[in-house]
């Protein structure tokens, strides 16, 4: 009989998650946004077996997008969850333009580490896959949603990603979304 895994702090951080996101849809698609934290934390979970780094996946949103705080993180999962989980949240979101934005993001991804990335790449690999069904069945109106709407904008952020994810080319998760964006934005 296999040992019994030790997931408590998941589980914490997956209850946490879920009420924090309670009532939230994801932006006009019908459906609870917690459906996403989960499936980036799926994602990580092809990965790593480390809950803290789960439990961050499940948890990347919250500081973000709730009225979360990162003490609040820091306090219930301890301060490697709340570096994972700050690494990953736009520091800010309501002071620059989106270009800037993502560029503050790109030069931290760059810098980080490798946990910090695999919970970056589960949030942008289920973002990606988002994208990629969307775009799919809507074609090129698809980008209209969005404040940017010049599709090689979105692909300039997404090949830079990809760049920063190298270090992480041997794992399927990065496979998937080197295949999604060079699908989505080819650079022929």
């Amino acid at each position: 009989m296999e040992k019994p895994l030790d997931t408590s702090l998941l589980d914490r951080a997956i209850r946490f998650a879920v009420e924090a996101h309670s009532g939230v849809e994801r932006r006009g698609k019908g459906f609870p946004y917690i459906v996403h934290p989960m499936e980036a934390m799926a994602i990580v979970a092809t990965m790593t077996p480390d809950q803290e780094i789960l439990a961050a996946a499940a948890l990347h949103d919250v500081v973000e997008d709730t009225d979360v705080t990162l003490d609040d993180i820091r306090s219930r999962f301890g301060d490697r969850v709340a570096q994972l989980v700050d690494t990953e949240s736009d520091h800010f979101k309501d002071e620059m333009d989106w270009r800037t934005r993502k560029e503050d993001s790109l030069k931290r991804l760059r810098a980080a580490t490798r946990d910090e990335k695999i919970v970056a790449l589960g949030d942008k690999l289920s973002n990606m896959r988002a994208i990629a069904r969307d775009y799919n069945s809507e074609g090129e109106v698809f980008w209209d949603r969005f404040r940017v709407k010049e599709k090689s904008v979105h692909g300039w952020r997404y090949h830079a990603l990809l760049d920063a994810f190298a270090e992480l080319s041997d794992t399927y998760a990065y496979q998937e979304f080197e295949f999604l964006v060079n699908r989505i934005f080819p650079t022929d």
